[in-house]
């Protein structure tokens, strides 16, 4: 405005004149202007159909609309079951990633689906209770996907975040392991059992499982786990999902329409409900576990992968046969061809527990002949995977005949679980117990508890709470299990072998190299020959793969046989433990996993201490029988142990606890950490003097540029040392800018009241605005999208962000025109900030937008 001046006029009064009086001029306040730039945080994106009616940019609501994403985003949405019940985005992930759903109203209930783009009948669900954060992770190959947000309840902002995460939540569901749909495996709590049955209520599986509406197909309520199944007719399942308290399928949803897709979403719903239940202890997939062995053409040669162990030594102190007794190791797999001359006199009785007809490949379900008939599915031919996993553990020796075992006086039990494509996790559960001396489907409980169980199968990242249950109950019966690491070439953890209370085994090759196939993850223990048959390495003139025996696809006629494969590295472990037992019948499972960890029966192999390929180290098979001799009657070893084994910080995470401790009972030499690289920090929290407790890295990402990084933290105890892998994001695969959607640039006075306000679309994720005729004084900006359009920006779910940051509030002090207030906007940074910062803080009520609260003003600066 412009300033004015009055000016009077003159008049003649008797006969004078009087000079007028002076009038200063009306001086109009300065004003300014303030202006600046926000801008979307790297990989932040905003769903294409909110509430806010100034936001019309199109629909996601088919898998055909589906807005693609890259593979590491983070996206704040709204969801509605009126009038917009789904959200649909496509992406390419990554083996391993995690897609997490977090809903910000807590009576909403949103769930999450990911499927395979080229196949959604592959579908997964995560259906947890309103308000609950959803997660589905990829298991062991990347691949495009649809990811469903399907509002069931209610209407909710949500972030979706997409990216690594420290580790896959046990009980959180993978896209990629094969299991059974309709089938759950669940271990009710022995508690809730019993007071049930003082009350009256249903003691037996057939019972409890008629209380449910679901179908009894093995196991039993108390003592161990159960196989219950959905009924086959749809109103059968519709019943027991509400008996259960499953939630409904949502009807309109383009990623469960075909049967099998319904029946796995119908899966996942029942095992969530299951779980809530305080009857239930816990309820996982019946996953489907393949043999881990890599089958190639017949030869006859050398067993080079003996002597690379320090076998021939081992021998000069045992093979195999105890002072009294037997060593029994149970071969959990595809059973055993019982009359292959290299077992005569070598086996004992066993089990077949493969309960599927389609599967079994002999006609009948389980019985006591663990034969293996074969797994040829008719287009392949049958591996006898089972005979050859034996054979490495215990074949007949020093016969001048066939192949030699790893110890010649142990015993086999066969235990046949795999059949024609696999076995189930039940069926494996059933041979576990079996082998371990517990009660089963069989009704057969074996006298004592096999020494050493071998499971040279599995699969990539299944992890399940009932398997993990029922393998703790072996090994804590008086089995030491043996597991094969997998065939994978991959990170990514694979059961059975990364359960706890099991030895896990990588495999290498002739020159003690990684094999190509071998996994390498932070719950490999050791190494062991797996063998590769694509290669003469030591130019013996035989391809470099495991020699034991088999027989030919008529399932009668002997052979010896090169496999490789964790498989193979497996038994040799196995093999190795009965020796140990040998001379040291009363060595356990925690005495064996203290001697690994002190790397007193491997060779180090590897980089120094303990590392992802290789573990401790490769398998000493005369050290570990030294060792076993020791133990008997000698001081137990000591090792310093280090959980968890390997930290991933993702994109998003800073800390992250580590914990050192001790094995044995010995005494410990003072334990140093170091790290490797300039933006990870590890320093102790809680720790003794000896340097035994808690440790916290801390990662800053300040100053690196989008990317992958890697580095590695030491912990060091006199001569050894135990090396902990550190992985972290920063923005990987995503663009340096985002795009958060429409954005208000609220201008806030002294006492937080909105003054002004200006809004738009933005261009690339750049959101200029510039506030004109500001008087002087302080301000506050902030700027942020309203998705449920309830007239508030900042809201959980929504972006939101302000000058300089959302931390403690920093005034702009406007003396003259003000440029170049630049701030960054992102998702996740509203609602509950104001309570994690000192001093001054952001108004508790959020902050409301300027056009609801002076309509007048509204588009206006």
């Amino acid at each position: 405005m412009l300033g004015a001046v009055l000016v009077a006029g003159l008049a003649a009064c008797g006969g004078g004149s009087t000079p007028p009086p002076v009038v200063p001029p009306v001086v109009p306040p300065t004003t300014f202007t303030i202006g600046g730039r926000a801008t979307a945080a790297s990989s932040q994106f905003a769903d294409l159909d909110t509430a806010d009616p100034a936001f019309p940019n199109g629909n996601n609501d088919t898998t055909a609309t589906a807005q693609p994403l890259p593979s590491a985003a983070t996206v704040g949405g709204w969801a509605s079951l009126t009038p917009d019940p789904f959200d649909y985005f496509r992406a390419s992930l990554g083996p391993g990633q995690v897609v997490t759903l977090i809903p910000a109203n807590p009576a909403a209930d949103l769930e999450l689906c990911v499927a395979e783009a080229a196949n959604t009948v592959n579908v997964v669900c995560s259906t947890n209770p309103p308000g609950q954060a959803e997660r589905v992770a990829l298991g062991v190959t990347g691949m495009e996907v649809i990811i469903e947000v399907n509002a069931v309840l209610g209407s909710s902002n949500y972030t979706l975040v997409l990216g690594l995460a420290p580790g896959s939540a046990p009980g959180s569901f993978v896209l990629g392991p094969r299991f059974v749909p309709g089938e759950v495996l669940v271990r009710f709590k022995e508690t809730a059992i019993s007071a049930a049955a003082s009350a009256g209520g249903p003691v037996t599986l057939a019972a409890k499982a008629a209380s449910l509406g679901l179908l009894p197909l093995g196991g039993a309520i108390q003592g161990r786990s159960a196989l219950l199944g959905l009924p086959a007719d749809a109103a059968g399942r519709a019943q027991a999902l509400l008996a259960v308290g499953a939630k409904a399928t949502q009807p309109g949803s383009d990623l469960y329409p075909s049967p099998e897709a319904e029946a796995r979403r119908e899966t996942f719903a029942l095992i969530t409900a299951l779980r809530a239940r305080a009857d239930v202890a816990s309820a996982d997939l019946n996953f489907i576990h393949e043999a881990a062995a890599v089958p190639n053409d017949t030869h006859y040669g050398f067993q080079w992968h003996y002597p690379l162990i320090q076998l021939p030594q081992a021998w000069d102190i045992t093979t195999g046969t105890p002072a009294s007794g037997t060593v029994e190791v149970a071969v959990i797999d595809t059973g055993v061809v019982l009359s292959h001359p290299d077992f005569t006199g070598q086996l004992l009785p066993g089990y077949d527990f493969v309960s599927s007809l389609a599967m079994s490949n002999d006609g009948n379900g389980i019985d006591s002949d663990p034969n293996d008939p074969g797994d040829s599915n008719g287009t392949s031919s049958s591996t006898f995977h089972g005979t050859h996993v034996a054979g490495t553990v215990a074949a007949r020796s020093n016969e001048g005949y066939g192949a030699a075992g790893v110890s010649w006086g142990a015993k086999v039990i066969p235990v046949r679980v795999l059949g024609k494509g696999g076995g189930s996790s039940h069926d494996i559960i059933q041979g576990l117990r079996y082998s371990a001396g517990l009660s089963n489907d069989s009704g057969t409980v074996r006298a004592r508890p096999a020494d050493i169980i071998n499971l040279s199968l599995g699969c990539q990242d299944c992890f399940s709470a009932t398997e993990q249950a029922e393998y703790t109950t072996a090994r804590n019966a008086g089995s030491i299990i043996i597991a094969a690491a997998g065939n994978n070439n991959s990170p990514l953890l694979f059961y059975p072998a990364s359960y706890a209370g099991v030895v896990s085994v990588a495999a290498i090759d002739s020159l003690k190299a990684k094999a190509p196939y071998s996994n390498f993850n932070a719950s490999v223990d050791l190494a062991a020959p797996g063998g590769d048959v694509s290669v003469d390495l030591d130019g013996n003139g035989y391809v470099d793969g495991v020699l034991s025996p088999l027989v030919k696809q008529d399932a009668v006629t002997p052979i010896w046989e090169f496999y490789q494969g964790t498989s193979m590295a497996s038994p040799h472990m196995a093999g190795v433990v009965a020796l140990m037992k040998a001379v040291c019948p009363a060595l356990t499972a925690a005495q064996l996993d203290t001697l690994i960890a002190a790397g007193t029966i491997t060779d180090d192999i590897g980089p120094a201490g303990k590392d992802n390929s290789f573990g401790y180290g490769l398998i000493n098979a005369f050290k570990a029988v030294q060792a076993a001799q020791s133990q008997c009657g000698a001081t137990e070893a000591t090792a310093l142990k280090v959980d968890p084994g390997a930290l991933d910080f993702g994109n998003a995470t800073t800390s992250l606890v580590l914990t050192a401790s001790k094995l044995g009972t010995g005494t410990l030499a003072s334990v140093s950490v170091s790290d490797d690289a300039a933006w990870l920090t590890v320093v102790p929290a809680t720790v003794d003097g000896g340097g035994l407790g808690t440790y916290t890295a801390t990662v800053n990402r300040a100053t690196l540029v989008n990317g992958s990084y890697r580095a590695s933290i030491t912990f060091t105890v006199g001569a050894r040392s135990v090396v902990v892998q550190v992985a972290m994001w920063v923005g990987a695969n995503a663009p340096a800018t985002g795009d958060t959607g429409f954005l208000y640039v609220l201008l806030l006075d002294s006492t937080f009241t909105p003054v002004g306000q200006v809004q738009g679309r933005g261009t690339s994720g750049t959101y200029d605005f510039l506030f004109s005729s500001r008087v002087a004084g302080s301000y506050y900006l902030v700027a942020g999208s309203d998705q449920n359009d309830d007239g508030s920006i900042c809201d959980a779910g929504e972006a939101c962000g302000a000058w300089p940051t959302m931390g403690t509030p920093t005034p702009a002090v406007v003396r003259a025109n003000l440029g170049g207030l630049d701030f960054t906007v992102g998702f996740g940074t509203g609602a509950g900030i104001q309570s994690m910062v000192p001093g001054p803080a952001w108004p508790d009520q959020g902050f409301q937008r300027f056009d609801r609260a002076q309509k007048q003003f509204a588009g206006k600066p």
